[in-house]
């Protein structure tokens, strides 16, 4: 791997970026506390996902945790004193947390969560942004809101919700239980689990076979699953649709057709 790529580093250490192969890994590294999501951290994630989407080099996004232990084990709790309390308090970190999630659907590049270990609260509303989640077998699941007192938002149960439906979601707020990776899998929370050794392997093998392909046509696709979660009234089609002729008018379509009649694998280039 290379070394972080300065456009996307965040400088603080628990947040960091490597770019090799047209893939981008992004490592939440917080190990002494289970890569807890702290406010340095969400601080930092919109200029890192705004420097990826930006950067013609990345194809593919993999989030990960650092070590073995963990993807991320939620928020850091003993921020909450500060940062959740007040009323004052609690506005700015909703405001801050609609910027993180204007850079989340800004990002139009396939992303993959790689996950081993613990996955909760905050971290599995991270892995939910991205489009395919692989865990390890020995991950465990859950959203702990309802053991902490808080509210949780409305943006998170929609995003739940339209992955394991209103019975699954119910079921993992209601409880707050703990649940392992074969679970998340019949809930159709990940789209596989793979032993713990292979992960890596599983993972990045899965992320060059979608970085060989055509990157418009990957983000049109993209585009039109998350227009699919919407409500037919708030569909915006014409930018679906204008991106799928893009795609047609490309370079990257004529080189499809020649490398199929030449048999070989296409080289598309993004235009």
């Amino acid at each position: 791997m290379t070394s972080p790529s300065p456009a996307a580093s965040d400088g603080t250490g628990q947040l960091l970026v490597e770019v090799a192969d047209a893939i981008a890994t992004v490592t939440f590294s917080n190990p002494g506390k289970r890569n807890a999501l702290t406010g340095e951290m969400r601080a930092d994630l919109p200029g890192v996902l705004d420097a990826l989407q930006a950067d013609p080099d990345v194809r593919v996004v993999v989030l990960t945790g650092a070590g073995d232990k963990a993807f991320v084990s939620g928020a850091d709790i003993s921020e909450f004193g500060d940062l959740r309390t007040s009323p004052a308090a609690r506005a700015e970190y909703d405001r801050a947390q609609a910027v993180i999630n204007r850079s989340w659907s800004g990002l139009g590049k396939p992303v993959i969560a790689m996950i081993r270990g613990f996955c909760l609260g905050a971290g599995l509303l991270i892995a939910l942004q991205a489009d395919i989640r692989i865990a390890a077998d020995d991950s465990q699941f859950a959203i702990p809101a309802a053991r902490l007192g808080l509210g949780f938002g409305l943006a998170g149960v929609t995003a739940l919700t339209n992955l394991v439906g209103p019975a699954g979601t119910a079921e993992i707020l209601l409880s707050a239980r703990r649940f392992p990776a074969a679970e998340a899998l019949r809930m159709g929370l990940v789209n596989r689990v793979v032993a713990a050794p292979d992960l890596r392997d599983e993972t990045m093998t899965l992320a060059r076979a979608v970085a060989q392909n055509a990157p418009l046509t990957l983000a049109a696709c993209k585009a039109a699953i998350r227009e699919t979660g919407r409500s037919p009234e708030q569909r915006d089609t014409a930018r679906v649709e204008a991106m799928i002729e893009a795609c047609f008018r490309s370079d990257d379509y004529r080189e499809g057709q020649r490398a199929f009649a030449e048999k070989r694998p296409p080289a598309f280039t993004g235009h």
